[in-house]
């Protein structure tokens, strides 16, 4: 599952280049041309990472910063303008921007600004950008999950059961921690359904995990990584 980038650009040429450049990457891209409407597509959908442009048509840039700030308090923001005074990128940088990238602007570069963001934003949350055990790997920055070398495609919803379960790796999180995390049906045995579907993609045999342990009558819990 990729990481969801909103791009917030009036200018449709700039949307398009991101949008082509971001998802050959496995991002997956929102777009919005104007500050009311990113903070709709926010409160909606919701994103991992935002790009954000400084001039837009409704309202000061930094404004809209301002308001993302503070409603997503822990959600990375690129600043990504053709202003490059140094009056704008401080007001930016203090008003909690992540990084400020002028335009033009080379790809590769952005990229690792991105991948830098959400590195950090992990780390200040405390998480691991890459969880090993046994033959599985997590990269919670890429969103890339593997079993012995081969990438395992997981749905949305398999992988946000996943990342709770590795930010709380080697402790046993009980039915309601883990339906309350991700937001869905009280329903027992929905998480039972999803647990199974996860052994199926991850354990060598599912019949007989290794790795997503059932504490009977509890919860569940992933096996503690590997040691550094």
């Amino acid at each position: 599952m990729s990481a969801t980038v909103l791009v917030i650009d009036d200018e449709p040429p700039i949307r398009k280049l991101l949008r082509m450049g971001l998802s050959t990457q496995g991002y997956t891209i929102l777009e919005a041309p104007d500050g009311r409407t990113a903070l709709d597509v926010l409160k909606r959908e919701g994103a991992d990472l935002v790009i954000l442009d400084l001039g837009l048509p409704d309202m000061r840039g930094h404004d809209l910063l301002k308001a993302i700030r503070s409603a997503h308090p822990d959600l990375p923001v690129v600043v990504l303008s053709s202003r490059d005074d140094e009056g704008g990128k401080v007001e930016a940088l203090d008003l909690g921007a992540d990084d400020y990238v002028t335009k033009p602007f080379g790809m590769a570069e952005l990229l690792a600004r991105l991948r830098a963001a959400l590195r950090h934003q992990l780390a200040t949350q405390g998480e691991r950008p890459i969880f090993r055990v046994e033959g599985l790997m997590v990269d919670l920055v890429r969103r890339i999950v593997r079993v012995n070398d081969a990438e395992v495609k997981l749905t949305p919803r398999e992988y946000d059961f996943l990342r709770v379960l590795v930010n709380h790796a080697g402790k046993v999180l009980t039915h309601a921690q883990l339906m309350q995390a991700v937001s869905t049906s009280s329903d027992p045995q929905y998480l039972r359904v999803y647990m199974r579907q996860l052994r199926q993609k991850l354990e060598a045999d599912p019949e007989r995990p290794r790795l997503l342990l059932t504490e009977t009558g509890v919860g569940y819990r992933l096996r503690a990584p590997d040691a550094p």
